[in-house]
């Protein structure tokens, strides 16, 4: 799934229709900010194995902490390096067992 939904509640509902493998979550989604996302993410069955990326522009290490408590699998901080983030995405899809992978512009 590529999807990019702007807030809370909508991420949520997508992730659910739509498992991923991986969810590049912003903090600070309006509705629902993305610790409650992520927490609520966490208590569902059927997206036990997503891998959660924090990305956000709070990086201080009590901010790392609350990502991680809140279930976030890695915290990648604002501003974004893009080709840092595809070689983590592809990192991960790997993980899961794809081997081939196309990142669309």
């Amino acid at each position: 799934m590529f999807g990019r939904p702007t807030t809370g509640p909508t991420g949520l509902e997508e992730a659910i229709a739509h498992p991923p493998d991986v969810i590049l979550l912003d903090i600070g989604l309006p509705g629902l900010n993305g610790y409650e996302v992520a927490r609520r993410l966490r208590q569902d069955p059927r997206l036990k194995g997503v891998h959660l990326v924090a990305m956000t522009g709070y990086g201080d290490d009590a901010d790392r902490q609350l990502a991680k408590e809140a279930g976030f699998d890695r915290h990648v901080v604002k501003p974004l390096h893009y080709p840092k983030v595809e070689e983590l995405i592809c990192r991960i899809a790997r993980a899961h067992g794809h081997r081939d992978l196309l990142i669309e512009a």
